[in-house]
């Protein structure tokens, strides 16, 4: 169960956000991530409990910042319930996308595996919905995906596999790279992992790769 911290920045100016504390698992019906995110002064932000089945889906969401609270889950797409900070008012949604994403660094390793690109084939276009800071209002956002390279790099726990991806953001053609070893980000815009107890955990590759599940945004 790998456990750790990624330190957070500003991917333009990189002033410091604050850190994230995570630990995570793979299990027989998929993966569950559960962090708690702290300022740069050590003040509380927000909470996450992320899980997804085999092919990558959200099955459970529960994300906190800022006294609001958003819950969803693949149902339809993605659905999702956003409680406000006073508890008396909520509003639902739906988008017929996939899955979420957000600042955590545990959206990169669900997108990952939900998409399941093999190295130098074509970028594949994606729509998330985009939990945005600072109070996880939801917005719906397609990216496009490419599995550069995958390498193998000795370690004293044994061979670490280092996928890197390039990440495009669709509406403003903003290009990132990604770099994942199993279930942790190594590096990504404003991310960076500052200490892991435990090597990252590999996923099984049992499932039937390539599967058509993700939604393809409109071509250009």
């Amino acid at each position: 169960m790998p456990r750790g911290r990624y330190s957070l920045h500003d991917p333009h100016d990189h002033a410091p956000l604050g850190e994230e504390h995570f630990h995570c698992a793979p299990g027989p019906s998929g993966w569950r991530y559960v962090s708690q995110t702290t300022g740069p002064g050590g003040e509380h932000l927000g909470s996450l409990d992320l899980a997804v089945d085999a092919l990558g889906r959200p099955i459970r969401l529960e994300a906190n910042a800022a006294s609001w609270q958003v819950r969803g889950a693949a149902i339809d797409g993605v659905t999702w319930v956003r409680t406000d900070p006073t508890g008396t008012e909520a509003t639902e949604g739906n988008v017929a996308a996939p899955g979420f994403t957000g600042t955590s660094p545990a959206f990169l390793v669900a997108t990952a595996r939900l998409l399941r690109l093999t190295p130098g084939a074509p970028a594949t276009r994606i729509r998330l919905v985009a939990l945005t800071d600072p109070v996880l209002a939801p917005r719906t956002v397609d990216q496009a995906w490419a599995l550069c390279s995958r390498a193998e790099h000795p370690t004293d726990s044994g061979p670490l596999v280092v996928d890197e991806y390039q990440v495009t953001a669709l509406d403003t053609g903003e290009v990132h790279t990604v770099h994942i070893a199993g279930d942790v980000v190594l590096s990504a815009p404003g991310i960076e992992l500052e200490h892991l107890e435990t090597p990252p955990s590999a996923f099984t590759g049992s499932e039937d790769p390539g599967h058509p599940e993700h939604f393809e945004g409109p071509e250009a």
